[in-house]
């Protein structure tokens, strides 16, 4: 679990920095917006190696409370919203000039969904970290107005909503989920 630990710190501090009022700015000036963008790329997947390696290898620990059934039955289709908004989160799509942060929502909603239907110490501490995250988040980019003006295109929104079903479904397929639920809907 320590690893687990060490690696949401390093991502989710790194990610958090630009909440801090004028600590990226600060950061920018005195290395130069390309050192500030390197060192943020290396932390951010000196963080993410942790987090996956830290999730592979902690024990689950001890059930803090009983999983979700409909959180467990939502989750392909909360799966791709979340896909379909982290994709739109970066085009010029309707969605984005609608939502205004796609990819916080999209962060918020797999963070529940997964964090209601898990219930193990090792899945609370994941989701739960990454949903406090989304929401810390959210709140500061609405104080700093962090929003970009844009022209949206139904070019992009139709991307954005393929790429993420493409996505979502590629994660089905791989994890087995369906199979599993459809294992576990007979079972019940």
């Amino acid at each position: 679990m320590p690893m687990l630990i060490a690696g949401l710190v390093l991502f989710l501090g790194i990610h958090l920095l630009p909440a801090l009022r004028g600590s990226r700015a600060a950061l920018v000036q005195r290395w130069g917006e390309q050192r500030y963008k390197g060192i943020f790329t290396l932390i951010s997947f000196a963080g993410l190696a942790l987090i996956i390696a830290g999730y592979a290898t902690a024990t689950p620990g001890p059930r803090l409370f009983a999983s979700s059934q409909t959180a467990i039955a939502i989750a392909p289709y909360a799966m791709t919203l979340s896909l379909v908004l982290f994709a739109a989160a970066n085009m010029r799509t309707h969605l984005r000039q609608v939502v205004g942060h796609p990819m916080l929502l999209g962060l918020a909603i797999w963070a529940a969904v997964h964090l209601l239907a898990n219930g193990d110490t090792r899945g609370t501490l994941l989701f739960a970290s990454f949903l406090a995250y989304a929401a810390i988040d959210f709140v500061s980019v609405v104080q700093r107005h962090a929003v970009k003006e844009f022209i949206p295109t139904l070019r992009h929104d139709a991307i954005a909503v393929t790429a993420g079903i493409v996505a979502a479904m590629q994660c089905t397929k791989r994890t087995g989920y369906l199979g599993a639920l459809r294992r576990y809907n007979k079972l019940v």
